[in-house]
């Protein structure tokens, strides 16, 4: 599966995040706020798609060789990402589906994402520091539910955490979809793909529903 032509593909919006979440009906307990790969960004060199063109390729390096966020701001991801997946007993966390580097990747291919994420993350450490003294990553875990608990609901937040909620929901969007477009989330919601299979004959129910068991 193409990570970016996923993306692309099914847009963002708390719409999108719906409907990829909405496989995953049953399993209340992975979101901890959501309405809610082990592999990571594909390099170019690491895969076999014979559709790609020799131009994307070298596109795909060059974006793989840019870095675009500080350190500082991967690390308010990487907790930010891991609260809206957390690890499960069936499955592992966003980050353990390379989450982050899915994202650092993406909004060098996507750069209307730069400016959103980048004044987002910003907007949230100034809220940490008027609320905590602290900025987010320096937060105790308590403290950083209890903020993200004021921008991940639309419905429920005030006027004045709009900017958070229009960030929230674009990470939140982000998380989704690097999750589920890794070998960890597909695996988590049960998808397998084009499987070998052998045949074993008609199912016994289908045979006794028209009376042929015996045949």
């Amino acid at each position: 599966m193409n990570r970016r032509d996923s993306l692309k593909a099914i847009g963002f919006g708390t719409l999108s995040t719906g409907l990829l979440l909405e496989a995953c009906k049953g399993k209340e307990e992975k979101k901890a706020v959501t309405p809610d790969t082990t592999a990571s960004v594909p390099k170019p060199e690491e895969t076999a798609d014979e559709t790609r063109q020799p131009w994307e390729t070298e596109r795909d390096k060059a974006l793989n060789a840019q870095k675009f966020f500080t350190a500082a701001e991967m690390a308010t991801i990487t907790v930010l990402v891991d609260i809206i997946i957390p690890k499960d007993e069936k499955s592992g966390s966003a980050t353990d589906a390379k989450v982050p580097e899915f994202i650092e990747f993406i909004v060098k291919d996507m750069p209307d994402h730069q400016v959103p994420l980048r004044g987002g993350l910003r907007w949230l450490d100034l809220q940490c520091l008027r609320r905590y003294n602290a900025t987010f990553t320096e937060c105790t875990p308590h403290q950083r539910i209890e903020m993200i608990d004021q921008i991940a609901y639309p419905k429920k937040a005030k006027y004045d955490m709009q900017q958070g909620v229009a960030f929230f929901n674009r990470m939140r969007d982000l998380t989704a979809t690097g999750f589920f477009t890794s070998e960890i989330g597909y695996k988590d919601i049960g998808y397998l793909g084009n499987s070998p299979t052998k045949w074993t004959g008609v199912p016994a129910d289908v045979l006794k529903q028209y009376g042929m068991e015996h045949a």
